[in-house]
């Protein structure tokens, strides 16, 4: 008997999970318009598939829509069976975007920025990862012979994104044991955040293929290195060009661009529990793990939230088309279009309110006292998740950005996400999250 090929109709959801449906590929048509059906209390499925308390309960109905821009192909070899999944806008069944569908409130967010600031949003994500049941080698951190013993594994991860119109930039084996970093090229807009969830499950696919587990945990082991993700963002004017550099002003920030960080800054505070959403997200959020502690932006500092990265002089590139920032206050616990509709409603909100372009910083902030830090309007960044959520609930500004009811439901769900891990040895925490991610 011959197998039947199938795509799964796909949504990132408030755990950061990629979930969904499955049909025969040769129903694609019809699917992309006539959708797949989905049930509301599914948004309140944990990491830990757990179920969170929900508004919904047995209630409603939705449908998950497949966008087939975002149709995605991965095989390994004409021998392998080939995956197909496509990423899907979760909509009402007359058809209006869901208030819980995360790639439909970036698009929100994105749309608000275009209609403030005529911008459009640009970037990529880098992610770190580690390969679970590697055996690595003391000594491999950034060298040659590490990356020699995993070229197998870079080289198919490679060919397997520029196969889905990603284009990778660099695979790096990172400082930490087994982890590894692959950065691609940006993409516009909602594509963003597409690109961020096909790397991550590529580099699934790629892994399992050589015999691995990838996991994008926050932070796998107390006592070593965490993983990141570094956000780099810019934006582009409505001819579709660079707007993001001024030469003529401070670190080159253009004055949008300088509001736009002020913004963030204000707000990081009451979005880390957005951007940085797990129980252990906390610890990797502290001074000294080359992460991010406070609300600071950094001139090539690798430890502030939002670091301005450098223009190469020697590049063929102009500096306006080169110039990003990098927002550090993230992980892949997080639904990347949840992170960034978060950042951007931010980020238009300090245009809205004409912040003042942040000062840079270039020093190590966890050696000033909290008095001095207030003095300079630097906060540190909270140090739990409880505390984190306690921020995002009393800001009404930010609640005021996502739909009525949305940020009650998100905390329920992250408080479903902390009951399933009350009481246990923290040991067991740590691997909870290294399996589920």
């Amino acid at each position: 008997m011959t197998g039947e090929q199938l795509i799964v109709a796909c949504c990132s959801d408030l755990a950061g999970q990629v979930r969904g449906k499955a049909f025969p590929a040769v129903d694609f048509d019809k699917r992309s318009v006539r959708g797949i059906g989905w049930v509301p209390t599914n948004v309140q499925i944990t990491c830990f598939d757990s179920i969170a308390e929900s508004p919904f309960g047995s209630l409603g109905d939705l449908l998950l829509i497949p966008d087939p821009a975002t149709r995605t192909r991965i095989a390994f070899s004409e021998e392998s069976t080939a995956e197909e999944f496509v990423i899907c806008d979760i909509k009402e069944t007359e058809g209006s975007p869901w208030d819980y569908c995360t790639r439909s409130l970036l698009k929100a967010a994105l749309d608000r920025l275009e209609r403030i600031a005529g911008l459009t949003l640009f970037g990529a994500f880098e992610q770190e990862f580690q390969l679970r049941n590697r055996a690595g080698r003391l000594g491999d951190a950034f060298t040659l012979s590490g990356f020699r013993s995993e070229r197998r594994f870079g080289e198919d991860l490679v060919g397997a994104l520029r196969a889905t119109g990603i284009r990778p930039e660099t695979f790096v084996n990172e400082f930490g044991a087994n982890q590894f970093e692959i950065a691609i090229g940006p993409a516009r807009g909602v594509g963003i955040a597409d690109h961020a969830l096909i790397t991550r499950e590529i580099v699934r696919a790629s892994a399992a293929a050589q015999g691995y587990q990838a996991t994008f945990t926050p932070i796998r082991d107390p006592a070593g290195v965490g993983n990141g993700v570094h956000i780099h963002l810019s934006f582009l004017d409505k001819d579709g060009k660079p707007a993001t550099y001024d030469a003529g002003r401070e670190h080159g920030l253009a004055r949008t661009t300088g509001q736009f960080i002020a913004g963030i800054l204000k707000y990081l505070d009451s979005i880390v529990a957005i951007t940085a959403p797990s129980v252990i997200s906390y610890l990797r959020l502290t001074p000294h793990r080359w992460s991010a502690a406070f609300n600071n932006l950094g001139f090539r500092d690798r430890e502030a939230s939002i670091r301005i990265c450098p223009v190469s002089q020697i590049s063929d590139v102009d500096a306006a088309a080169q110039f990003n920032f990098e927002f550090r206050a993230a992980d892949a616990a997080a639904s990347p279009y949840l992170q960034l509709a978060a950042i951007v409603h931010a980020g238009v909100q300090g245009i809205e309110e004409g912040l003042p372009s942040p000062k840079a910083t270039e020093e190590d902030l966890s050696l000033l006292d909290t008095t001095a830090l207030s003095a300079r309007g630097y906060v540190r960044l909270p140090q739990t998740l409880e505390d984190a959520l306690q921020l995002l609930q009393a800001n009404l500004v930010v609640a005021g950005w996502f739909p009525k009811g949305f940020v009650a439901t998100y905390l329920k769900h992250k408080e479903g996400e902390i009951s399933f891990l009350k009481g246990q040895d923290p040991a067991k925490a740590y691997l909870a999250y290294e399996e589920v991610y």
